[in-house]
């Protein structure tokens, strides 16, 4: 049996194709956590729902109100009719320091054979909204690292970008490495291309501390390089898009067919 949680150490990368081109590489660690053995998380230094030097909060996360994750979870894959009866893991970055900021969290909807049926993109902006993209692999065999997901843009996440197109998402694991890739196109084709992965280790007292040590203020970094990078591209200038209103729908389910 897998450990009850993760931590995976790597990269985010992101490149931007046109008007002007634009790409960075940072540093980051997320965990992966099993939501129905949240109890059984064994660390020096981490807590569920109390401070610690490095946590995770419940009612930071789907219905925000600190109920249980894995229930609401379930109730959400039952109304869609959505058959993943196995594990549900969330791959998210913790508070660090009591700090949190998550661009994007992923919960990953096994079915009990495991095979990968869903994700669940939970998608946050610096102007406070979130939005769910619910990902469905409809071939026998679940979500595989060749599928493409394809799923319509709806949230206003960077001031550069409108609110138009859509995404298309990928997800490929090894027994020892994690891997998300995010591209977006808008009418005019692939404009971002967007990545995170690392390699996995079990979350215990010693990696979750070598993490921690290389990067103690992750969650700032995350915010600080965000408003960097939209500074670059203000001088390149990258035409400047308004907040637009708020989706009228809280979740946007992934077309029929994966590509």
């Amino acid at each position: 049996m897998r450990a009850p949680a993760q931590i995976i150490s790597g990269q985010v990368m992101h490149q931007r194709v046109r008007p002007a081109k634009n790409r960075f590489v940072y540093p980051v660690f997320c965990l992966r956590i099993n939501l129905a053995r949240l109890d059984e998380i064994k660390a020096r230094w981490f807590g569920i729902n109390c401070w610690r030097a490095v946590s995770v909060y419940t009612a930071d996360y789907g219905p925000k109100d600190g109920s249980n994750l894995e229930h609401w979870a379930r109730n959400l894959l039952e109304k869609h009719q959505i058959s993943a009866d196995g594990e549900i893991w969330l791959h998210t970055f913790p508070r660090v320091l009591g700090w949190v900021f998550n661009p994007v969290s992923f919960w990953y909807c096994y079915a009990q054979s495991g095979e990968l049926r869903a994700v669940l993109a939970e998608v946050n902006n610096t102007f406070g909204e979130t939005h769910l993209y619910l990902l469905v692999g409809f071939e026998e065999n679940g979500i595989q690292s060749h599928t493409r997901i394809e799923s319509k843009k709806m949230l206003h996440v960077s001031p550069f970008c409108e609110v138009h197109g859509h995404y298309q998402f990928r997800f490929k694991d090894t027994a020892s490495t994690a891997w998300v890739g995010i591209d977006y196109f808008d009418q005019n084709g692939l404009l971002l291309k967007t990545s995170v992965g690392g390699h996995i280790q079990d979350l215990n007292s010693a990696t979750l501390r070598r993490a921690l040590f290389a990067q103690p203020l992750l969650t700032l970094g995350v915010f600080a390089r965000i408003h960097w990078q939209a500074f670059k591209l203000w001088r390149k200038r990258v035409p400047f898009f308004s907040q637009p209103a708020s989706p009228t729908t809280s979740l946007t389910v992934s077309e029929d067919k994966p590509l």
